[in-house]
């Protein structure tokens, strides 16, 4: 595979942020990145942006070199340590011990999509949630979000997001002294959500139970985060990436629990994607796509699918989203599955986690999106800060 082509310049891809009229610039760091030594990752890991100065909350990188995604999809990888051996074999310039760099991988939130009933655009609402708390204080972790611009050869350019801690990073670990910066090259395949070029933009969300494990298939095994970043590169709508879901085994052998995918497209279409087994003492291993009702518009973290609805991680006994799912249902219905990307926002903030959402949860909303998938723009609050946002768009 060649090195990663940009059409024309990188300001192709810069995306606004904050309400600065100013182009961010890189942030100045001194840390480094122990394991890289070519020059161009060298360049891109130190072209990172704080996109509020010096906050240390939100960052932004343009993904320059080769993230080697067939290599990725041929390489059978089955869950985080896997992962992390694909990155440090094929995007690490030197090896590290194993206990040098570490990976995990969690997804908690809610999802939904709809028309904009006043512009005709179509939608994708999303809060991640997860709560990141220290095992020895149980105080909560801050996050660094990370935002992820690529543009492959032969491929889509897209923006996806990254929970930084995922790969042990926490909020203003770019400038704080004693960080190694090596990990920044996973980035491409640590995204919860994004949207490319085309309008198609997927998410993942957590799943109780056991993980997905299809180990009877002949295809070709692939994980979560590398299933959606094959999407973001190659899919131009729902109905694509459907079929190409279908040509691999998804298995996570390293997760405690399973996920889905909620996607949709500029066309207005959205679904679901499961995989279930209604024997919840064996790993799920059947992918089901469910799609096309209006309520099948939202989704937190049970399963939806008629063939879980009587199990414990079900519609019918689950309580992890329940209330928010009820409460996504409820907005969507209100306005007839119709909403401006405002009134999108406001149901965010109906469903957010935190000391002013939800009390009772054990999930806390990191960021919120409203995708515009016709425009292929994104809105971003973070924090639940709602009265600052955060715009990205693909060009």
């Amino acid at each position: 595979m060649k090195p990663i082509a940009f059409c024309a310049m990188l300001s192709m891809l810069v995306l606004a942020a904050c309400s600065d009229d100013e182009e961010p610039s890189p942030t100045p760091t001194t840390n480094d990145a122990v394991f890289i030594k070519d020059k161009d990752k060298l360049d891109m890991i130190y072209s990172l942006v704080d996109l509020e100065g010096d906050k240390g909350r939100i960052y932004e990188m343009n993904y320059t070199v080769d993230y080697k995604l067939d290599e990725a999809l041929n390489a059978g990888i089955v869950g985080t340590t896997s992962l992390t051996r694909f990155v440090v074999t094929h995007l690490f310039d030197s090896i590290p011990s194993a206990k040098s760099v570490s990976l995990s991988y969690d997804a908690g939130c809610s999802a939904f999509a709809c028309p904009d009933g006043t512009s005709g655009n179509f939608l994708m609402g999303r809060n991640f949630d997860f709560n990141h708390r220290d095992p020895d204080t149980k105080e909560r972790v801050m996050i660094p979000l990370i935002a992820v611009h690529t543009a492959p050869a032969g491929g889509k350019k897209s923006v996806s997001f990254v929970d930084g801690q995922f790969v042990k990073y926490e909020s203003g670990f770019y400038t704080k002294k004693g960080n190694d910066l090596s990990m920044l090259m996973a980035l491409p395949y640590l995204l919860l959500d994004g949207i490319n070029e085309d309008g198609f933009a997927v998410s993942v969300l957590k799943l109780d139970g056991l993980p997905t494990a299809q180990s009877d298939s002949p295809n070709k095994r692939i994980f979560t985060t590398v299933a959606m970043r094959m999407l973001l590169d190659r899919a131009s709508t729902v109905k694509e990436a459907k079929e190409m879901l279908k040509d691999y085994s998804m298995y996570m052998d390293t997760d405690s629990a399973s996920y889905h995918f909620f996607m949709a497209d500029a066309k207005g279409d959205f679904a679901i994607v499961e995989y279930t087994n209604p024997d919840t003492q064996l790993n799920p291993n059947r992918l089901e796509e469910l799609s096309g009702a209006d309520t099948l518009r939202c989704v937190t973290n049970f399963y939806v699918s008629p063939t879980m609805y009587a199990t414990p991680h079900g519609m019918r006994h689950s309580l992890h989203g329940k209330e928010r799912y009820d409460s996504l249902r409820a907005g969507l219905l209100r306005h007839n599955y119709k909403m401006t990307p405002e009134e999108a926002l406001g149901l965010l903030k109906v469903v957010a986690q935190g000391p002013d959402g939800y009390q009772g949860s054990t999930g806390f909303t990191q960021w919120s999106e409203v995708f515009n998938l016709s425009k292929k723009t994104v809105s971003m609050s973070i924090l639940r800060e709602w009265d600052k946002t955060f715009h990205f768009k693909v060009e």
